[in-house]
């Protein structure tokens, strides 16, 4: 399985040997592990919660090229600090079929953590608006001004030195030449032909693609309307394009987005980065084959199969992903929603305890203190100019801790088990043919799947703290009592394949779950 590693260090108690351990740990870990280092991304200098790490998003980029399969940190923290930010750019890579691996923690991180961090992925996906006023609180207070709020700034725009966005004379000209000529019913291919012809760039300094102008095209900003996450402040910045133009570009666009697709419709497999062959441990992914009757049949299939070094046979996706499917929901038990709703509430908790909150905040209770005695003094008459230039230098420190406070707590989400009660209530209930719900479950429930050629699995649940093997004698005496017994598997018509509870330590608690769901 082709790998790259992504190793930084920030500015503070770190240097360039501390990327060499880096890489060293990554790569005795990949040759362990069978994984092919095809590349490195490193950053010097840059702090996890910056999204602004140039070499980090060129590997996010370039995951879409689909040249690797996995990312190999040295550990978690290195890929992103904040638990948001790692959810987010995670789901995107697991859209390009890329995994994350840590190389010096078991599994992926804490097993809390790992579990957080995939409840966060799934709600994110179903209560984004909710979840990003939730962690971007801290972020409102910019945006209320109408000040830069990080991101790429759009095309035509520059910040000055107080984050406010300000018109650029020289790239604004590009921007208003774009929307005339859609306007004037020029193509997307033709104008991006055009633009990268001329050799115009982008505002990341790259070539014009389809999506990159549709966004354009549909950015409020060009109106003069500051938008951050919900908020929108009309006139909140200088504007670019008329009313007019942008009415009727919106009418073309919207008018565009009708007409019948072209495009062959989208296969998603649900699996990809969470199934892997028992056999070689190599990631499978998704293949499609043409009958003799010219019916697409879609499969899983062990990447090293395709190198003609593993002799896995290809599943078919949808018995696959069915049977992983009915499986992970039977997790969602009363008792296993109670367990994980605790689980995730103590980890964001013991993430605040670890942070600089404590020290910021004890900083802030001084500085009041301070502001206190010094108005108690200038009461009392002594030195009153003296105190006042003391007070207002206070303030100003003030100022900058409250401000140090509310970036700080942007780095850690803070969830209650009430909420994540409620979310994965709502999520034993959904529908199991809709997309969103399937591929929710698996995100938020499955670590990895082994599939074996004798139709036996072995699952690894975010919660879980160990994965179980079972024998081949032992899948023959089960499958027999399973199916006598209408379990799940009654339905699904295929060999069995274990199902691994979250709470079980060993054999005789998988016995136990089988015989109780029996009853």
């Amino acid at each position: 399985m082709n790998a790259v590693i992504y190793a930084r260090f920030s500015s503070h108690q770190q240097n360039e040997q501390s990327i060499e351990g880096q890489l060293k740990v990554c790569y005795d870990y990949a040759k362990k592990n069978g994984y092919i280092i095809v590349g490195e991304y490193i950053d010097r200098a840059l702090t996890g919660t910056s999204d602004k790490r140039p070499r980090f998003q060129k590997m996010i980029n370039d995951s879409a090229k689909r040249q690797f399969e996995a990312i190999i940190v040295y550990q978690l923290d290195r890929f992103a600090r904040n638990r948001y930010d790692s959810a987010t750019y995670k789901a995107k890579l697991k859209g390009n079929g890329v995994r994350v691996i840590s190389a010096r923690e078991n599994i992926a991180d804490d097993a809390s953590g790992v579990l957080m961090e995939a409840v966060l992925e799934g709600m994110a996906e179903y209560y984004s608006k909710e979840l990003s006023q939730k962690v971007s609180r801290g972020m409102t207070i910019n945006a209320e001004k109408c000040k830069y709020n990080g991101g790429v700034t759009p095309l035509g725009y520059f910040i000055d030195e107080n984050k406010h966005y300000k018109i650029d004379k020289t790239t604004s000209s590009v921007v208003i030449k774009i929307f005339e000529m859609y306007a004037g019913g020029f193509t997307i291919k033709q104008i991006t032909d055009e633009l990268n012809e001329k050799r115009i760039k982008t505002s990341k300094g790259v070539a014009f693609n389809k999506n990159s102008l549709h966004t354009m095209l549909a950015n409020k900003k060009y109106l003069g309307i500051y938008t951050y996450n919900v908020i929108e402040i009309k006139d909140g910045m200088p504007r670019i394009i008329s009313d007019e133009l942008f009415d009727k570009v919106q009418e073309i666009l919207a008018k565009n987005k009708k007409a019948p697709a072209r495009a062959k419709a989208t296969i998603e497999y649900i699996l990809t980065t969470k199934l892997f062959c028992g056999h070689c441990r190599a990631m499978m992914t998704g293949v499609s084959g043409t009958s003799r009757t010219g019916v697409i049949h879609y499969y899983y299939t062990c990447n090293n199969y395709k190198k003609k070094t593993c002799k896995k046979k290809n599943v078919t996706k949808d018995y696959i992903e069915n049977l992983v499917l009915k499986m992970a929901r039977d997790e969602l038990t009363n008792e296993n929603i109670e367990k994980i709703s605790r689980e995730v509430e103590a980890f964001c908790e013991k993430e605040k305890d670890k942070s600089n909150l404590k020290r910021l905040n004890k900083e802030l209770d001084e500085i009041n203190k301070a502001i206190e005695n010094l108005l108690k003094a200038i009461e009392q008459g002594q030195h009153i100019e003296l105190l006042s230039d003391w007070i207002t230098q206070k303030q100003h420190e003030k100022s900058e801790i409250e401000k140090a406070i509310a970036l700080e707590k942007l780095q850690y989400v803070d969830l209650t088990a009430s909420e994540i009660k409620f979310f994965l209530t709502r999520l034993k209930t959904g529908d199991i043919n809709d997309m969103k719900y399937r591929k929710m479950l698996i995100t938020v429930l499955i670590h990895s799947v082994y599939l074996y050629d004798d139709g036996s699995l072995m699952i690894t649940f975010h919660a879980g703290d160990r994965p179980i093997t079972i024998s081949a004698e032992q899948i023959d005496d089960f499958e027999s009592e399973l199916e006598t017994s209408g379990s799940f598997l009654k339905d699904v018509g295929s060999p069995i394949c274990m199902p691994v509870n979250p709470n079980i330590m060993d054999l005789w608690a998988f016995i136990q779950i089988v015989n109780r769901r029996k009853r």
